[in-house]
């Protein structure tokens, strides 16, 4: 197996700190963007200072602070692919469904020009990213595992965090026991070094959370 450098940068948009992540490998100018957040401009900056293009537009989930980027992404670059779950897609042009309703945002982005499914690989800029549906947090979340490097790398979104998991109430539809399945099943069988990056907070591993995680972890 490839074992790559990859660099990552996390750009923090308020008002719910949420990360958008920017990945790219060394010697190339294309790359990913993850879940751009609704402050845009901050991304496009820094796209602009490190000159760098996207290769596709991937979004975890379609929760507001998770999507409300990708209109100026997509007016930005628009032959950049905007992908997300198969499941997910609804939300996208529902501000009730992407919660954005909730605060009289009524945000929609563009739809989908691509979406992927439990199992499958989506390969662009250089990577190949192993697509994992974890439902729980959001029904048809996605998250995005890049295998190939040292430390393996997922894309996590609102499932697994730093000493915590993504809610589970009524409101955003959630359901306990899917999101502990899918973080049980899909993540927690992937090495312990593999680096997690959340949709909020800092960066974890997998190790750490199967031994501390008080809602999942072994303790729990």
């Amino acid at each position: 197996m490839t074992r790559e450098p990859v660099q990552i940068a996390t750009i923090v948009s308020r008002p719910f700190q949420e990360n958008t992540y920017i990945a790219w490998l060394p010697g190339h100018t294309d790359c990913l963007v993850v879940d751009p957040g609704l402050e845009p401009d901050l991304i496009l900056g820094f796209l602009g200072e490190q000159d760098l293009t996207p290769a596709a537009i991937l979004n975890t989930h379609g929760h507001t602070d998770h999507i409300a980027g990708n209109g100026a992404m997509k007016r930005r670059w628009p032959e950049c692919p905007l992908v997300i779950g198969e499941n997910e897609t609804a939300k996208l042009s529902d501000p009730r469904l992407n919660l954005s309703a909730d605060y009289g945002a009524g945000v929609i982005s563009p739809p989908a020009d691509a979406t992927v499914r439990d199992g499958e690989i989506y390969r662009t800029a250089g990577f190949d990213l192993l697509v994992r549906e974890i439902p729980g947090h959001s029904s048809g979340h996605v998250v995005f595992i890049w295998q190939s490097g040292a430390p393996q790398v997922v894309f996590g979104g609102d499932v697994l965090f730093a000493g915590s998991v993504g809610r589970t109430d009524e409101k955003v539809g959630g359901s306990f026991p899917e999101l502990a399945r899918g973080i049980r099943e899909k993540l927690f069988t992937l090495p312990d070094d593999a680096i997690v990056l959340p949709g909020h907070g800092p960066a974890t591993t997998i190790g750490d959370e199967k031994r501390s995680n008080p809602f999942v972890g072994e303790a729990s």
